[in-house]
């Protein structure tokens, strides 16, 4: 699955647009609730590990939404965020789901899949 945060895929020809998908991920306002141990790191997770997390856990969901509906790509990926209640708040992915095809197909292979076999 393809997620970019372009509005296009060069080398792509985007021949269905299926909508939008979500993948929210509701996280602690407290990081040291959610596992994090020190924000300068030692043991446990560090800051940037537990936000690198969360965003994968509302992505992840997104894409899944995406396959479902039987996109194989997400374009104009974002992210954002609010605060739900004093303690919570909500990470939100979002983008649109599309199919999209190679612009050079030939025999069944992708240009990209063409070009490194020429190259090796």
């Amino acid at each position: 699955m393809l997620v970019v945060t372009t509005e296009g895929l060069p080398g792509y020809e985007i021949t269905t647009v299926l909508g939008e998908v979500l993948g929210v991920c509701a996280t602690s306002r407290n990081p040291f609730a959610a596992g994090l141990r020190s924000t300068e790191g030692g043991p446990g997770l560090d800051m940037s590990q537990f936000l690198v997390q969360t965003r994968a856990k509302a992505v992840g969901q997104m894409v899944h939404v995406a396959e479902q509906r039987g996109a194989n790509a997400v374009v104009g990926m974002r992210f954002d965020h609010r605060d739900f209640t004093n303690t919570w708040a909500e990470l939100c992915a979002y983008g649109t789901a599309v199919v999209a095809v190679p612009l050079h197909v030939s025999s069944g292979a992708h240009a990209a899949d063409r070009h490194h076999a020429s190259s090796r």
